[in-house]
């Protein structure tokens, strides 16, 4: 990931747009008098959805509404993965390499979308549709290995359904989130195993 101050993609300035900031002061009234920098990370989030990414502009910006020193905004969004430094593309596909995607085949998987996307990780096509970026664990171990893309999660993922996902987002589709091998959420593949019927004896 780029540095936080490089100035080869930073803007000068940035604001809420009006509906934005009315979001943000929501979440700030969320909180009591004097713990408003709780609220840094919905923010940030907000600015986020706006932008498609957080700029340094945009950390200053957050903190001087939540009357916080610059350094406590920065500490927050670089820590957390979730928040992206640089820009990224319309698509921003974050593959779990983490342990139990891993040993369910992730490797495979960024294979797959380095070959479809004809970019490394970390990178941009150069159109700037998609992004392809390592994540650690998602927290969607049962259903290994996942990719997340905007707000949703692709589970049960293989090389073939991932090509497919991919050639859906090129075609401007938007492709069914959640297990690409057929499973309900996260029960057996082969279906619910307790608490399968409908009623009788207590």
């Amino acid at each position: 990931m780029s540095s936080m101050t490089d100035d080869s993609f930073q803007p000068a300035s940035f604001a809420f747009s009006e509906e934005n900031l009315a979001k943000a002061k929501a979440s700030i009234a969320k909180y009591p008098a004097g713990r408003q920098r709780s609220a840094v990370m919905p923010i940030l989030d907000i600015v986020q959805r706006q932008e498609g990414w957080v700029s340094l502009a945009a950390m200053n910006v957050v903190a001087e509404m939540l009357e916080l020193a610059p350094i406590r905004v920065y500490e927050v969004a670089t820590f957390y993965t979730m928040f992206n430094l640089k820009p990224v593309g319309k698509y921003h596909l974050q593959v779990c390499t983490n342990l139990p995607c891993m040993l369910r085949g992730s490797q495979e998987i960024v294979d797959a979308c380095v070959a479809e996307l004809g970019v490394g990780l970390g990178e941009s096509t150069a159109d700037g549709k998609f992004t392809l970026s390592e994540v650690e664990c998602l927290g969607a171990c049962v259903n290994a290995p996942v990719i997340w893309i905007g707000d949703d999660y692709y589970e049960d993922l293989s090389v073939e359904s991932t090509k497919a996902i991919i050639g859906a987002l090129k075609r401007g589709e938007s492709p069914k989130a959640g297990p690409q091998n057929g499973r309900t959420h996260s029960a057996p593949l082969s279906g619910p195993t307790t608490l399968n019927s409908t009623g009788g004896d207590a």
